[in-house]
């Protein structure tokens, strides 16, 4: 048995894109960063940031492409993929690829409420936690 299930919960990097597959099936894009800060041998407090690529799928897709934009927090499950590439030097590269299978809007971003915050306001399903970010704690 094998099993391949990744959580994100991280910043886009840059405004979605969305496509369509000659079928007729929504296709959506972005880049999407996650941080961790540690201290290092020294004691001072690093911060690491990993890149991943996502992609969603059909009305997924579509919402995301409508809600989201570059800096926003968002919840991210899916499948995790690691493609390889070779750069125009000749470099091999890799890239983190998501594929993914659920998305949960986090924060209302811009002061406006997210559409889970505005079902959870209206007694559907409970909004994700709020989490304390301030400025420095986006990773561009």
């Amino acid at each position: 048995m094998s099993f391949n299930k990744v959580i994100l919960v991280g910043n886009l990097g840059r405004d979605p894109e969305l496509r369509y597959t000659p079928q007729g099936t929504p296709v959506c894009s972005f880049s999407m960063a996650t941080n961790e800060r540690r201290k290092d041998k020294s004691g001072e407090m690093q911060d690491n940031t990993t890149w991943f690529r996502v992609t969603l799928w059909g009305r997924q897709a579509e919402t995301a492409s409508q809600y989201l934009t570059k800096g926003r927090p968002v919840y991210i499950e899916g499948r995790l993929r690691v493609e390889e590439w070779t750069d125009r030097d000749g470099k091999a590269r890799h890239t983190l690829e998501v594929h993914g299978t659920d998305m949960q809007f986090i924060g209302g971003g811009r002061g406006e409420e997210a559409p889970m915050e505005r079902a959870a306001a209206a007694g559907g399903a409970p909004a994700a936690e709020q989490p304390d970010m301030a400025d420095d704690d986006i990773p561009f």
